[in-house]
């Protein structure tokens, strides 16, 4: 593809070859003279100087660099947008593979592929352009709107509504069983039926091995847009808002509620029964124990205000030397206070 070309699809301000062969798309360090990259954090602009690419994305006001540039406000999306004029991923034929075993109940939208060994129970409802890899499971009840994509070992339980466009990576598991349990008299713990379906709604995507639990009673609901990273785990009869992110093994405990355009960083964890509020974001490794107002930056464990900790950190880094320079006080203290009790002790003594 010309690089003109390029600049015309993705929107871009292009300055440069127009006429340059481009093949492909690479990171700043990687990248070659026939491939574009792009610069989003200003960390890498002294990268950008030294490229080897032909082209880089960047924003309007950025400054002028040997390579060729391609203006847009947000670079790090037209990248993506890039990578997928030059990325198709496999393409799968409509069609069911004869080892699938899909129940006669089942109703199978149009164009759907259902791969070797995938189990379609009773009364599964797929839309159109459906994709089942190998060794899906949908248990009775399921329904999944329109290009319903589940790959190799991908797991949705009983009843479970997802919306249009929803994503499971290999070995996601939608609606397992929430973990409740309540002491009998004996003493011993009891299993508490998980009788609620979850709701993802449209174009979520759940990662690979992350589990979305079904409820106790009610539902566990995922909003439209919203990302579940790998080994992410949301508890049974959370709700989570739209377009919100759950990064890499953050915990929602169970009957969390979490707002819209919220970001929760890796290894975030959420105590049972919290508040999350719209476009709050929890730092890595926050825990959370109580109610987070909208638009807050948290951090830490138990988590507190964002600035306050980035000071703390500060403080608690220079600890030994601050814990030294009091011992050092204290000792000048107690001597000077032995010392005026000496004298005072012997004014008295020649009085």
């Amino acid at each position: 593809m010309k690089l003109g070309e390029l600049a015309s699809r993705l929107g871009a301000e292009l300055r440069g070859d127009a006429d340059r062969e481009i093949t492909g798309v690479k990171g700043i360090e990687e990248a070659g003279p026939s491939e574009i990259t792009f610069v989003a954090n200003p960390r890498y602009t002294a990268l950008a100087r030294t490229t080897r690419a032909a082209a880089v994305l960047v924003e309007p006001d950025f400054q002028e660099i040997e390579a060729a540039t391609l203006r847009i406000k947000n670079p790090y999306h037209a990248f993506s947008r890039a990578l997928a004029f030059f990325y198709q991923p496999p393409q799968y034929a409509p069609g069911i593979h004869p080892t699938a075993i899909v129940d006669p109940t089942a109703v199978i939208g149009e164009g759907a592929h259902i791969g070797a060994y995938a189990v379609v129970g009773p009364g599964v409802r797929l839309g159109p352009q459906a994709t089942l890899l190998p060794h899906v499971v949908l248990y009775p009840g399921v329904q999944a709107g329109s290009r319903f994509f589940a790959h190799a070992h991908a797991v949705v339980r009983e009843n479970c509504v997802l919306g249009d466009d929803v994503t499971l990576e290999n070995g996601a598991i939608v609606g397992a069983d929430g973990f409740g349990f309540a002491k009998n008299d004996a003493g011993a713990w009891e299993k508490i039926p998980q009788s609620g379906p979850v709701r993802l709604g449209s174009r979520v995507d759940v990662q690979a091995n992350a589990c979305v639990d079904r409820a106790t009673v009610g539902a566990t609901e995922v909003g439209d847009g919203t990302k579940i990273d790998n080994l992410v785990q949301v508890g049974h009869g959370s709700r989570v808002g739209e377009n919100t992110l759950l990064c890499a093994q953050t915990g929602l405990a169970g009957s969390s509620v979490i707002g819209n355009n919220a970001i929760l960083a890796g290894q975030v964890g959420v105590a049972g029964h919290c508040s999350v509020g719209d476009g709050a974001i929890l730092t890595a490794q926050s825990g959370i124990s109580h109610d987070i107002p909208a638009g807050k930056m948290i951090s830490g464990s138990p988590g507190f205000d964002n600035k306050l900790w980035l000071r703390a950190v500060a403080i608690f880094q220079r600890l030994p030397e601050l814990v030294k320079r009091l011992n050092r006080l204290e000792a000048r203290l107690k001597a000077k206070s032995g010392g005026s009790a000496g004298r005072a002790t012997g004014a008295e003594t020649e009085e």
